[in-house]
């Protein structure tokens, strides 16, 4: 009796130790969610952003995750909700982001997104001549013609804003209305096969594509590159220094301006991104691309 006794003894004191101090997984840190616009095929996303995951929870000390997306409005989404902490966006989702999330934070961008470009690509069976300037934009009148995702800066609304100065609406392509593939892989493989007579994309992803020769190319040629403007930025919620420790968004932001071809590692990310180093950024780059997205009703 009496042994019985002290054991109960014993566990009463052990429950009362367990409620007292908290186990491992109460006491593990928060765990940094990171996402991105899915504006390059899976395969390419899903390389990039566990490399970089391994590479910011080494040097920002917290555990980090990639949780991709299925589109450029579900990014927005997953932002306002808080379901992902910090996101690459494209120029316009950023905005839209923001817009949806007063105080998110502007943290940094490519050194090419500083003067980015867009490119209107050909299939060379339709007799879409090189253009020496916006004007010639007019050649695509009747044409079939596909933007990227319709959320996209480089793939649409930049697009959309140079077709417009020449006086093409998407009304004037061929059936009446432009196509959206999607992603910028997805419409040099439409235009590639001829199931689109030419098609708008950002103009590294073009460059890679060219570097790689993973799609035949052959066929299909570039026809006019855009003016620069500003594009792709980093976007931290703005609370995250409550969640993970006074000074963290300022962390984050120098880890990635930090990021140097001397590390293997972080070279590999560069190369990835399609950049020599992540430069700083701020929101009012962007006035140009709110005032172009509220014009054509995609921004609110």
């Amino acid at each position: 009796m009496m042994a019985k006794r002290k054991k109960g003894l014993l566990l009463l004191v052990l429950s009362v130790f367990t409620l007292s101090f908290p186990n491992k997984e109460a006491l593990a840190q928060p765990t940094l969610k990171i996402g991105a616009i899915p504006d390059q095929n899976p395969e390419h996303l899903n390389r990039l952003y566990k490399l970089l995951s391994n590479e910011l929870s080494k040097e920002l000390k917290v555990p980090v995750r990639y949780i991709p997306v299925i589109s450029y409005p579900a990014a927005v989404s997953a932002f306002r909700t808080g379901s992902l902490d910090l996101v690459w966006f494209g120029g316009l989702t950023g905005v839209q982001a923001r817009a949806q999330k007063p105080n998110a934070k502007v943290i940094a961008q490519r050194d090419v997104d500083a003067r980015f470009h867009s490119v209107f690509i050909a299939n060379k069976s339709s007799g879409i001549p090189v253009l020496r300037n916006k004007h010639g934009l007019t050649t695509l009148k009747g044409k079939r013609f596909t933007f990227g995702s319709a959320s996209s800066t480089s793939g649409r609304l930049m697009p959309q804003h140079f077709l417009q100065q020449a006086g093409i609406e998407t009304t004037d392509f061929k059936g009446g209305q432009a196509g959206f593939s999607g992603s910028h892989y997805a419409t040099i493989a439409l235009v590639s096969s001829g199931s689109y007579d030419a098609g708008a994309l950002n103009a590294i992803v073009w460059a890679e594509n060219l570097k790689s020769k993973r799609l035949n190319l052959s066929n299909v040629k570039v026809i006019w590159k855009t003016p620069a403007y500003v594009d792709y930025h980093w976007l931290a919620q703005p609370n995250l220094d409550k969640t993970f420790g006074q000074g963290f968004t300022n962390k984050i932001r120098d880890t990635l301006l930090g990021f140097s071809n001397k590390s293997k590692s972080q070279a590999k990310i560069l190369e990835l991104f399609g950049a020599k180093n992540f430069i700083p950024a701020k929101a009012s780059q962007y006035n140009d691309i709110e005032r172009i997205g509220r014009q054509l009703g995609k921004v609110r």
